[in-house]
């Protein structure tokens, strides 16, 4: 296959890493610092599981010299999607298939709408990595894997074809049985962590052993559940214990993207995690007051970093 990553982060930087060594035609598309490191120095990965170094990364800020590619994994911040989306249009063909394997639940409707909801898949990325610098990603937690399936739960070629060549690259893959389902599921694990990460601004291990700090994580559980629910997704009955064990499985020093940018200032993808929970409470009638307060407390700190609050 011809696959063309989209967004060279943590993310992407390593699954589209583990693709090119593997032999995979891999594009990367980037931009500024991190598209001159690529092309300077190629792509350097340390991992808990071994580093490796991608020293002839393909990578260009312009996707109409790509063309059309077998599929588009995107990899950006969740608030980045739907203009990457729209650049990413050139290399859309007749059976590309487009993988969001961003946080959140918005990913696929977004796609959809840019580029047809016949090419999207839903997807999502098991890991614990980040930028160290450009083109230097540092994966530090979690057995890495991915998952994507078609949005009607079919098994398809495509999908099986796609699987396969991740799986050859090394990299875990699954076809779940409802994409919908492990996507909620994924977003119930990260959103919780992000928020009170960012709040308490100390990695998992600090607030999951203090019983106040984890009180606030299984009333957010409970709520987002409900949420899940409302909307058609039965998570299953031991979904908040389910969650919790992950968190105390977890390296105690890990910390969500989310809170890492917030951390240093940067714009984070609050309104796709928090802030998406609180309207789908709205719409489905279903109260998120702890998911109303994360999201309200660290509303004013994005707005400053995004230029829409100036304060009084």
């Amino acid at each position: 296959m011809r696959i063309a990553v989209v967004g060279i982060g943590g993310v992407g930087g390593y699954f589209g890493g583990k693709l090119a060594i593997s032999g995979v035609d891999t594009v990367f598309i980037a931009r500024g610092a991190t598209l001159d490191a690529l092309r300077s120095r190629g792509l350097r990965v340390e991992s808990i599981n071994g580093d490796f170094f991608v020293d002839d990364a393909h990578a260009t800020d312009n996707p109409s010299s790509v063309g059309p590619v077998d599929a588009v994994v995107f990899a950006t911040k969740a608030w980045q999607l739907p203009e990457a989306a729209e650049k990413a249009k050139p290399m859309i063909g007749k059976n590309t298939v487009a993988v969001p394997l961003e946080n959140g639940m918005d990913g696929p409707d977004q796609l959809a709408r840019a580029l047809g909801r016949e090419h999207v898949l839903g997807g999502l990325a098991l890991i614990v990595s980040y930028v160290v610098a450009p083109g230097h990603i540092r994966h530090a937690a979690i057995e890495p894997a991915v998952m994507f399936g078609e949005l009607d739960n079919s098994r398809t070629e495509r999908v099986e074809k796609l699987r396969e060549t991740f799986e050859r690259a090394g990299i875990k893959a699954e076809i779940p049985q409802d994409i919908h389902r492990s996507m909620w599921s994924k977003f119930l694990f990260i959103a919780p962590m992000s928020t009170i990460g960012a709040l308490t601004r100390g990695p998992i291990g600090v607030w999951r052993s203090i019983p106040e700090s984890r009180e606030i994580a299984m009333r957010a559980l409970c709520e987002m559940v409900a949420v899940a629910a409302a909307r058609g997704v039965d998570l299953g009955a031991d979904a908040v214990d389910r969650t919790l064990e992950r968190y105390d499985a977890m390296s105690p020093e890990s910390t969500s993207s989310l809170q890492r940018d917030i951390m240093v200032g940067k714009p984070s993808e609050l309104d796709a995690q928090a802030g998406a929970i609180v309207r789908m409470g709205r719409d489905a009638g279903v109260p998120t007051p702890v998911c109303e307060t994360l999201y309200s407390l660290l509303l004013p700190q994005e707005r400053k970093v995004r230029g829409s609050m100036t304060g009084r």
